[in-house]
């Protein structure tokens, strides 16, 4: 079993990852060099008593803020930059900033949401779960991205395009489509690219394992179990980033400053939407344990035929 999973199957509570994921998603990580990533790696492997020293250690707990944000658990690669952990904030903050303010045309709603959802796509993608490397079809994996990114863009301008198309003008249908229907979109989009980029673990199944970290077969069930506890970590996340912005300004339009100063209101609206989604990425990471749990009755009959296990193990992925 790699030392990421390994790590996440202390049994940490919901409040424990909460606290660890604030510390992993410090976005000055993404200034370590490869060979510091490596030499981290290398520190944890050699001392492999370091898994159970607590987190005052400053090295131990130096590296392994390295390995859990920049190594992938199933490959052991270092991830792109751009798709670790801690660059999902300073990246998407101003992605869906862009892409929930109203916009006048169709033209640059589709614009933002295809940057969103792509960028998005591929981080689901980076990050999402690569045991079974015999089922994976590049050439299908291509298409699943694309396919993702192509529908959740198009379906998030509807919207737009309803108000656009049958001028749709009326105060009563202008908040309907500008502020209530964007809440439940967003998160149910943000939820289906998740799914539809990690199609092949629904398809193929993922490889699951033994406390000792052995493999025992492969599970279109574990596979499925992971994928929508993903979806649905990441719907709550970008739920609460379209919902919570939209309720505060509501609020602050009746106080007096904001009546004094209206221009006021999309520089709070953007702070506060930044806030919120920094506040919310440990929430939704932490909802479910990294290193998912799986009991053997609950999986394919060739699995349970061949280990006495009661507890079976797997990366879920982000």
């Amino acid at each position: 079993m790699d030392l990421n999973l390994q790590y996440w199957n202390e049994g940490q509570s919901f409040f424990q990852r909460f606290l660890q994921w604030v510390d992993l998603l410090d976005p000055t990580v993404l200034l370590s060099s490869k060979a510091e990533i490596l030499n981290s790696r290398t520190f944890l492997q050699n001392y492999g008593q370091t898994l159970k020293i607590p987190d005052e250690d400053k090295k131990v707990k130096e590296a392994w803020k390295l390995s859990l944000t920049s190594v992938h658990p199933d490959t052991g690669n270092i991830l792109p930059t751009v798709f670790r952990p801690p660059a999902l904030l300073p990246i998407v903050a101003p992605l869906a900033i862009a892409t929930l303010i109203p916009h006048k045309g169709v033209k640059p709603a589709l614009f933002w949401q295809l940057l969103f959802q792509s960028y998005t796509a591929g981080f689901n993608f980076a990050n999402g779960n690569a045991s079974f490397k015999e089922g994976k079809n590049p050439v299908k994996q291509i298409f699943f991205v694309f396919g993702a990114v192509s529908y959740t863009a198009c379906m998030g301008i509807i919207p737009q395009i309803m108000m656009n198309r049958y001028k749709l003008n009326s105060p009563l249908m202008q908040t309907f489509l500008r502020k209530i229907v964007p809440v439940p979109l967003f998160a149910c989009l943000s939820a289906f690219n998740v799914a539809a980029v990690r199609a092949s673990d629904l398809e193929n199944g993922i490889e699951v394992l033994d406390k000792n970290g052995n493999v025992v077969g492969v599970s279109q069930k574990a596979g499925r179990k992971a994928v929508e506890e993903t979806a649905l970590s990441r719907g709550v996340l970008m739920g609460t980033v379209a919902a919570i912005p939209e309720l505060l300004i509501s609020l602050l339009r009746r106080t007096q400053f904001l009546r004094l100063s209206p221009f006021a209101q999309a520089p709070i609206r953007h702070m506060i939407t930044a806030l919120v989604l920094g506040l919310m990425m440990p929430v939704s990471f932490s909802l479910f344990q990294p290193t998912g749990k799986i009991q053997r009755e609950k999986l394919e009959l060739n699995i349970q035929s061949v280990t006495q296990e009661t507890e079976l193990y797997y990366n879920r992925g982000l």
